[in-house]
């Protein structure tokens, strides 16, 4: 085990910006060959949120129950430097788990002050931890790995940083784009548990190609491959985390420290008297191919689904609304809701459908006629211009007549349409 540096550390606290969270900061004093720097170390804002704001979460709040006490006490042992690095040498991990006063502080941080988020984030890993492990292990992946969304979002799904990182893997904007995630006004795929995950654990395969080294390798999930390789040459070439450190952004110092930490509390609560809040594990879930637009309410009204369990389930969809007209969309239901949506889809499709998706009217142009997508000859007759999606039953309850007069009209033998085609709904 490492011990590099000499450090002298003072706790201060600093405001955020409004995430609803504090920033807290360490003060290190660093004595190196005989030189003494001051500097400010920013822990994760993950370490921050309020609990308040990890329990409003609809997962929290529906399948953690805390009229239960869990008997977590207020009371945290002491134990001594030897302890924990018997502790650590003891979890079974590919990754080093080395141990200094700068972890050591981050472990104090987790099992004194944050020992009720402790317990929160105990419970909220029965939501997560088999999707984590699941995409860890595809790519055979160190599953300690699995305790890395804890650092960067306190396994809050809606967690969003002052950077734009967003989702339970922080996922910047572009680099999630360049991981398969689609992010969009609609849609972002940072927000969906499974995607991110998978995008991630693919993330951190491909830089441990690059380091080589499991320190760095998180060190440049925190900070980017560009910061990690600046500070290697800064350190004449040294690719060890710890000799690299004081080359570091300030942030990223205390990012490697804080997993190690949380490894060791996720293993050893029970030794600092901190239990698990109690947990109804979720029912099961299904998903369902959507190609046509569909707003959650539609779902709500139709299948007697809550829209926040709607919204919890499919955290992806920015405005409640999927977008299956674009391209086919996931949605995820509970599985006894499944089958019906599947009965009652037609009719969920056209549901309130000119009430909710107002900005997707067709509407008319002055001297035109026409309007609503349909048109009139001089004969009298009404055409109605097919739009993706459509079917002949909605148009026939669009028009009051019936599906056999549209077929009759315009001698078809099935139901089968094509968008963009005019369609005869008035002899």
């Amino acid at each position: 085990m490492r011990k590099i540096f000499s450090f002298c550390l003072l706790w201060r606290i600093f405001l955020l910006s409004p995430v609803g969270a504090q920033e807290q900061s360490v003060e290190v004093l660093i004595r190196e060959n005989g030189t003494e720097k001051h500097e400010i170390i920013p822990l994760p804002v993950s370490m921050t949120y309020p609990l308040d704001s990890l329990l409003s979460d609809w997962k929290a709040k529906n399948y953690i129950d805390l009229g239960k006490d869990c008997s977590t006490s207020d009371v945290n042992p002491e134990f001594s430097d030897s302890v924990y690095i018997d502790r650590l040498s003891r979890i079974p991990a590919v990754m080093e788990m080395p141990y200094n006063e700068v972890v050591r502080k981050f472990i104090d941080m987790y099992s004194g002050r944050l020992r009720r988020h402790v317990s929160f984030m105990l419970s909220a890993c029965n939501f997560y931890m088999p999707i984590f492990e699941e995409a860890l292990d595809a790519y055979n992946l160190p599953l300690e790995l699995r305790y890395l969304p804890i650092i960067e979002s306190a396994l809050n799904p809606s967690a969003v940083s002052r950077a734009g990182a967003a989702g339970l893997w922080q996922f910047m904007l572009n680099t999630g784009k360049i991981y398969g995630l689609e992010s969009n006004s609609l849609v972002d795929d940072r927000r969906d548990p499974l995607k991110a995950s998978w995008a991630a654990a693919r993330y951190l395969s491909e830089l441990h190609a690059i380091y080589q080294d499991w320190n760095l390798v998180i060190a440049a999930y925190n900070c980017g491959p560009g910061n990690i390789n600046k500070a290697i040459r800064r350190a004449n070439g040294e690719t060890d985390y710890w000799k690299i450190y004081s080359y570091l952004p300030r942030e990223t110092q205390g990012y490697v420290p804080g997993f190690i930490a949380v490894n060791y509390i996720m293993t050893y609560y029970c030794d600092h008297n901190i239990c698990p809040m109690e947990t109804n594990i979720p029912s099961d879930t299904d998903t369902i191919q959507i190609n046509r637009r569909l707003h959650f309410q539609q779902i709500a009204d139709l299948c007697g689904v809550e829209p926040d369990q709607i919204k919890s389930l499919n955290p992806q969809y920015k405005t409640n609304v999927i977008p299956g007209d674009i391209k086919p969309y996931t949605l995820r239901l509970p599985q006894q809701h499944i089958s019906a949506f599947i009965d009652y889809q037609d009719t969920i499709f056209t549901h309130r459908a000119e009430e909710l998706f107002k900005n997707r009217r067709t509407v008319a142009v002055a001297g035109n006629r026409s309007g609503s997508g349909s048109s009139a000859s001089n004969s009298g007759a009404a055409y109605h211009t097919i739009r993706r999606g459509e079917t002949l039953s909605t148009i026939a309850k669009r028009y009051g007549v019936k599906v056999s007069q549209l077929q009759a009209w315009n001698n078809l033998k099935g139901t089968n349409i094509t968008a963009g085609k005019r369609l005869k709904v008035k002899p």
